[in-house]
């Protein structure tokens, strides 16, 4: 019988998986869900950083974009404002529908309460080691699966440059060392490179 870790881990991976937006990976010929994909990037950098990390680690980070699609950003204004407000929605979201489903598994309120917290990223400022390992999980997702495609949508490679001081500035040293060693692009390193050099 699965344990109500396992139960919620694969609850939270069937939302994944109705994802309508697909995208390829290589050796695999069948698309599958984006947010599936981040999800299982999002576990692999995760056991990168903390190979022992808490239950409610594990599950934060699986659900830091649960059913993100659902909002997109283009219902918020497209101004500065309007993307902080979708940032700040989407994480009290995806924090409460979290937690239903690690509720409903049978956790225990305390990893439940735990789970949402990290989800909103809760501690961050005061230095919670788990909030910061769930953030540059985040920056590297970032960087290895969709700094190309944005900073070509972007087409400004000042802003691009801006925004990666941005991202390094939260992570933390050993986040910084698993993003130098990311496979990239040369264009994507030039970037990176730039935005190191100040």
């Amino acid at each position: 019988m699965p344990s109500p870790y396992e139960t919620a881990l694969a609850a939270i991976d069937a939302a994944h998986s109705e994802d309508p937006t697909t995208t390829l990976v290589p050796d695999n010929p069948t698309p599958i869900p984006y947010e599936l994909l981040y999800a299982q990037k999002s576990t692999s950098y995760l056991t990168l950083l903390r190979p022992n990390a808490s239950e409610a680690l594990r599950l934060a980070v699986r659900a830091q974009h649960f059913r993100r699609w659902e909002v997109p950003r283009s219902s918020y204004p497209m101004t500065r404002i309007g993307y902080h407000g979708w940032r700040t929605f989407l994480k009290k979201r995806q924090a409460e529908l979290a937690a239903a489903i690690c509720s409903t598994a049978g956790l225990p309120a305390e990893t439940v309460e735990r789970v949402a917290k990290l989800i909103r990223k809760e501690g961050l400022a005061q230095g919670d080691e788990e909030t910061q390992a769930l953030e540059d999980v985040a920056c590297l997702v970032f960087l290895d699966d969709q700094l190309e495609g944005f900073e070509e949508g972007l087409k400004d490679d000042e802003k691009v440059v801006a925004i990666l001081r941005k991202s390094w500035a939260k992570m933390s040293p050993r986040g910084h060392e698993v993003a130098l060693g990311l496979k990239m692009g040369d264009r994507q390193r030039a970037l990176v490179e730039k935005a190191l050099a100040g």
